[in-house]
């Protein structure tokens, strides 16, 4: 089973899709390079938040709560395959993984 999740940016038109299967594995795919060197994910339970944290300390939102389906597997989830594709063809371009901090608020 894999369910998803996505946000878009209407103003930068960036995609970013969360998948999380039963196994506690997460990717997420987005369409844009990110501006600066992503570090880790932090993931909140409590508010469902999922967040960017980047190299030089900027934290970015993931955009959206999370999906309370998704909630259960990502509390088992210990790392996040991100995955950059192309804006054209959706094709995986390239991808790496990041670690993953779970914590409440």
């Amino acid at each position: 089973m894999t369910v998803y999740n996505e946000g878009v940016n209407p103003d930068e038109k960036v995609k970013v899709e969360l998948v999380v299967n039963d196994r506690a594995e997460a990717m997420i795919f987005h369409n844009k390079p990110f501006n600066a060197q992503l570090s880790w994910l932090e993931f909140d339970l409590d508010s469902r938040n999922l967040n960017f944290v980047m190299n030089d300390g900027d934290i970015r939102n993931f955009g959206i709560p999370v999906h309370p389906e998704l909630t259960k597997y990502m509390d088992n989830a210990f790392q996040v395959l991100m995955v950059l594709t192309d804006d054209e063809t959706g094709e995986p371009q390239e991808g790496d993984y990041y670690p993953l901090i779970i914590h409440r608020a």
